[in-house]
């Protein structure tokens, strides 16, 4: 990372890590083998597969078998809910999400509308919190899948995912829960959470980007996206990124390895950038105060506008987003900002600082004071 920047958008991506790097490598030179192959080239990479595997699935507490290796986390939440949707038709055509999820939930929901499916997006609070009563009430005969974020990546709040899981399966509904931001910044056991389905992407817990994981318990049924071959049990056709998995495994149990140093650091650091910009007039902490994501700092700012916050940001080294990278380049306000209660031009005037492992107090130090010299000057 150049150390003349300091970068604030780890919700976006993250720098691979060289323990990573290192793990990846020689599966991109020496060992380039097919793990479909029975020679010793392939054998060797059909082996890191499975370790990979078993790397997740122990980060999850989960077992290795209801593990299946993705591009990402916008086609492992594919899969779930289109999945779902396909292999559960006869049954019902009616799907649960919220208004506050990633576009990779929302736009696959309103892809299945145009195909007779039926779909209830929940509201949130203040806070973006869904609430269970809200959602028991919202579930039908015909209702086969439940799907809510485990944590939000514009605002950072955390959903009560396994009070909600737990609502879903009392009427015997499946429950999905987008983690890509969470996984790496909170515990996550999938046994206790009772959840049914998982989605992880790995650049967002310094893996490899185009790789992903979806966590599907055994004897759910899943229409397959991708058909071809074999790959993943059947399920996913298509030769395996060898490299990736393996990074993706590394990564996964990296991240389990330093997650109570990673949130103890995060939590420092984001609090400090929380309590010293919110003493400011005009900028206001979006999502919830108390639950939310350790390395998340989201807010508004009155009468400034992210384009011109974030350009005067950039031009002072400092990288940041106004809100998710997904929707960076939309000239619509932000959703989650909408469905929280703010209007237009409050959703259009955000700031999201996201800390990692790399980041300093002297950095956010830094960064408070030149936020200050910036709203001095637009102001």
């Amino acid at each position: 990372m150049n150390s003349q920047k300091i970068y604030l958008d780890h919700a976006a991506t993250t720098p691979m890590s060289p323990e990573v790097f290192e793990k990846m490598n020689p599966f991109l030179t020496d060992t380039f083998g097919n793990p479909s192959a029975v020679y010793a080239e392939g054998r060797a990479a059909r082996a890191a597969v499975e370790t990979a595997r078993e790397q997740v699935a122990k980060s999850l507490n989960a077992h290795p078998e209801d593990i299946y290796f993705t591009s990402g986390g916008s086609e492992s939440d594919n899969w779930a809910i289109k999945g779902t949707a396909f292999a559960m038709r006869d049954k019902g055509r009616h799907i649960i999400t919220s208004e506050i999820e990633h576009p990779a939930v929302l736009n696959t929901c309103h892809f299945l509308e145009q195909f007779g499916y039926d779909v209830t997006y929940l509201p949130v609070d203040q806070y973006g919190l869904v609430s269970v009563q809200t959602l028991r009430n919202a579930i039908r005969d015909d209702t086969i899948l439940v799907s809510i974020m485990m944590a939000n990546n514009e605002i950072g709040t955390i959903e009560p995912i396994k009070a909600l899981a737990e609502a879903a399966h009392e009427k015997q509904v499946l429950f999905h829960t987008d983690a890509v931001q969470a996984f790496g910044n909170m515990p996550i056991n999938v046994t206790d959470l009772g959840v049914d389905m998982l989605s992880l992407s790995g650049h967002k817990f310094y893996g490899p980007k185009g790789t992903g994981v979806l966590f599907c318990r055994r004897g759910i049924q899943l229409e397959a996206l991708v058909h071809g071959g074999e790959q993943e049990r059947g399920a996913r056709a298509g030769t395996e990124n060898t490299a990736g998995i393996v990074g993706i495994g590394e990564a996964c149990e990296y991240a389990d390895r330093q997650l109570s140093a990673n949130i103890e650091h995060e939590r420092k650091l984001t609090q400090y950038l929380i309590d010293h910009l919110t003493k400011m007039p005009g900028i206001y902490l979006t999502g919830h105060p108390s639950q939310r994501l350790p390395g998340n700092a989201s807010f508004y700012f009155e009468g400034i506008h992210s384009e011109a916050l974030m350009t005067a940001l950039d031009l002072a080294g400092i990288e940041a987003s106004g809100g998710s990278a997904c929707t960076a380049g939309s000239i619509n306000p932000s959703h989650v900002l909408k469905a929280v209660g703010l209007d237009n031009e409050q959703a259009r005037n955000a700031l999201r600082l996201t800390v990692g492992r790399e980041n300093t107090l002297k950095e956010m130090k830094q960064t408070v004071s030149v936020i200050q010299n910036i709203i001095k000057r637009m102001q």
